[in-house]
């Protein structure tokens, strides 16, 4: 991650109410940066003495054979780990741009895993290279995806699960989610997965391979699903999570869509503290 993206990341945007619609002509390039630039609004959030009260890690043995971009940045719980959380960031960032704030949210008892994807070449940036879950090809939204390359992306977080599995965590006691290209993997992972989780936090996103949906679809028809989106995202447009959400409350048992006057391609204080009530009421104390 450069200079450039980091600075951008950590940079809090205060949203203009209400949305002003502006004609703003991009080339392909700089548009599919934009996607890559998350803003985590983090002001009231983050405790500041989090990193000397949590232990954050870049490397542990039962994560070690997933085929990421080096090792996943996992915070491990301070009580007897008894819930997991996977968060996958979007495109052209990496897992640091959300462990702190997935690790704000988390209880004592849980862990939280935010790994990183491969730098891959990425059509809609001409073939530049950055870390991608899949391909992105176009910006319509009805136009060609990389199914071959979202079905080995979701392969990988099934491995995630089933290592938490295997260490003993119930895959009901784990929830996935993810922003932007990160929350478009964690749907489709989560609904490509046949054991029963404990939620899914899916940020700003879409359905990837919604023309194939629901014959994909293997299981977690009643795990509750959280989906958030900002009514002025100018990269996924808010019209795209209302779609999503209205294909998939007509097939899941339990969906809640929210929305966010004002906010653009990035996270509020409004927003972690939903996700975090989420999270706290699918994975409590056991």
């Amino acid at each position: 991650m450069t200079k450039k993206h980091q600075y951008l990341s950590s940079v809090p945007v205060k949203p203009v109410k209400p949305c002003v619609s502006v004609n703003i002509k991009v080339n392909v390039f700089k548009l599919a940066f934009l996607i890559s630039c998350v803003v985590v609004v983090r002001g009231g959030v983050i405790d500041s003495s989090f990193d000397s009260r949590e232990s954050i890690n870049h490397s542990t043995s039962e994560n070690s054979s997933v085929n990421m971009a080096g090792t996943p940045v996992v915070i491990g719980a301070t009580a007897k780990h008894t819930a997991t959380l996977i968060f996958l960031h979007g495109l052209g960032d990496t897992g640091h741009g959300w462990a702190s704030a997935m690790g704000a949210l988390k209880a004592p008892f849980m862990k939280v895993i935010c790994p990183t994807a491969q730098t891959i070449p990425v059509t809609l940036n001409s073939g530049f290279k950055m870390p991608a879950w899949f391909d992105l090809k176009s910006l319509d939204a009805s136009g060609p995806e990389d199914e071959s390359g979202i079905k080995k992306a979701s392969q990988l977080i099934h491995s995630m699960i089933d290592a938490e599995v295997s260490a003993g965590i119930p895959s009901n006691r784990i929830v996935i989610g993810g922003f932007s290209q990160g929350g478009a993997l964690a749907l489709y992972s989560a609904l490509t997965y046949a054991k029963p989780l404990g939620g899914v936090v899916a940020l700003s996103c879409w359905l990837p391979l919604n023309k194939s949906f629901p014959s994909f679809v293997v299981g977690n028809k009643e795990t509750p699903f959280l989906q958030c989106h900002g009514d002025c995202d100018p990269i996924v447009p808010f019209k795209w999570g209302q779609m999503t959400a209205s294909i998939l409350k007509g097939y899941l048992k339990s969906i809640e869509f929210k929305t966010y006057g004002g906010l653009m391609h990035s996270s509020s204080d409004e927003e972690m503290n939903d996700i975090k009530e989420f999270v706290q009421k699918q994975l409590p104390n056991v």
